[in-house]
């Protein structure tokens, strides 16, 4: 089920779209450097060998994980060869690049400088870590981004009806269709063989139809109910949430890996882990947010399925760590302040005077700087004379907040001079 042709290939629209650079060099047949980038499954080594077919030239491939420094120039020295004799030239298809030595990828350099080759390298390491500067620097990076249900829906559809794939001879229905779909992650390699599996046992019966049923025992993984555009989407995140708000670390790993296998966007799970880190723990413990975070840029980092893992130590984390929502009730009744008027001109003692005049019109001049303090903390009014006084932050008795509680009464005392 290899595409034969740029317009065969499923996604990508960013890399094939009209006047794109990759469709450009692919239809004007240049000699060409390019590095793909992206997580398996989803078209590196279709687009070499598309590539390879539209613009007539051999096809070469080596693997990073067996070839060495003998084979990547016995490979550049027959590009040469035939391209004096025939005018012929060679595609030079390298799987997983990044596993290549400095050595080793320097022995590509002659090949892709002089033209000799057309350079294919495919990674799913990020590139400007894994290729040396020299070989990235004369090569187009593109990215490919993993396929979308809908990219992945139609991968499917084509394998069932295409002679290459079942022509027709098998039936899918729609729920196991779409516990296909999701469980390709993207994949479109991956579905392929998940489709075959299930193909292979209802073949040659007498309804050779693949049910759920048939595609749960296939690939021995049973069917997530969840729509991750409907109402289950939002229940179960929302239970989730409220398992580690209420410090329950099993429910909340049960609610994690339920979206996992279902499919769910590792990006959201992190994003709402970031703000349950703020709105349920907070100042209870300040490291809660900075776990959060982190995870979510582990998430970006390295992708799925492996940042299951970091999530799955989020959520322990935030479920373990004491909670408080001191920080939201503190904004919210400050924000119902602001609504509802209560804002007023800002204190002339602490409006900008780093300009000419400003001095004339009180700006600043009676400020009390705070570090001319031993205590490093001064009285001197700093909310507008509207809410001059008002308290929002009501700081919690859990965990780190207790101590928050005490310093914020202290320096309250001081700057309001009591």
């Amino acid at each position: 089920m290899r595409p034969r042709t740029l317009d065969e290939i499923v996604g990508q629209e960013h890399l094939l779209g009209p006047g794109t650079p990759l469709r450009q060099l692919v239809e004007h047949d240049q000699p060409m450097a390019l590095v793909l980038w992206g997580p398996p499954g989803t078209g590196k080594t279709t687009l070499a060998y598309v590539v390879s077919r539209a613009t007539q030239r051999r096809f070469v491939e080596l693997s990073a994980v067996t070839a060495g420094v003998k084979d990547v120039r016995n490979v550049i020295d027959g590009a040469r060869r035939e391209l004096v004799r025939s005018g012929v030239g060679t595609v030079l298809f390298v799987d997983e690049v990044h596993r290549f030595s400095k050595t080793q990828q320097d022995a590509l350099l002659p090949g892709v400088e002089n033209r000799w080759v057309s350079l294919v390298a495919a990674t799913t390491e990020n590139p400007y870590f894994a290729l040396i500067s020299p070989l990235l620097s004369r090569s187009l990076l593109l990215t490919l981004e993993p396929l979308d249900d809908d990219s992945i829906s139609q991968v499917v559809r084509r394998a069932l009806s295409d002679e290459r794939g079942l022509a027709g001879t098998v039936e899918l229905a729609d729920d196991a269709h779409d516990h296909l779909v999701r469980l390709a992650g993207g994949d479109a390699r991956r579905v392929l063989t998940y489709l075959e599996a299930a193909a292979g046992a209802v073949a040659g019966t007498a309804d050779p139809t693949v049910t759920l049923e048939v595609a749960e025992k296939a690939v021995d993984r049973a069917a997530v109910r969840y729509d991750r555009d409907g109402d289950q989407h939002y229940d179960v995140i929302s239970a989730m949430i409220k398992a580690i708000r209420g410090s329950d670390v099993d429910a909340g790993l049960h609610y994690l890996a339920r979206m996992a296998e279902a499919g769910e966007d590792p990006r959201f799970l992190a994003r709402r882990l970031v703000i349950l880190a703020s709105e349920d723990i907070g100042l209870a413990d300040p490291t809660a947010l900075t776990t959060a975070v982190a995870a979510t840029q582990a998430v970006q980092f390295i992708g799925w399925p492996e940042a299951q893992i970091t999530l799955a130590q989020a959520v322990i984390a935030l479920a373990l760590a004491p909670k408080s929502n001191s920080v939201v009730k503190a904004i919210g009744s400050a924000v119902s302040d602001v609504r509802a008027g209560l804002a007023g001109p800002v204190p002339p003692h602490l409006r900008d005077s780093h300009y000419a005049g400003s001095k004339k019109l009180g700006h600043g001049t009676s400020y009390t700087y705070a570090h001319d303090d031993p205590r490093g903390v001064v009285a001197q009014q700093y909310a507008p004379d509207a809410v001059a006084g008002k308290q929002y932050y009501e700081p919690g008795t859990r965990g780190a907040e207790s101590d928050y509680a005490e310093r914020y009464a202290r320096l309250r005392a001081i700057i309001h001079g009591r």
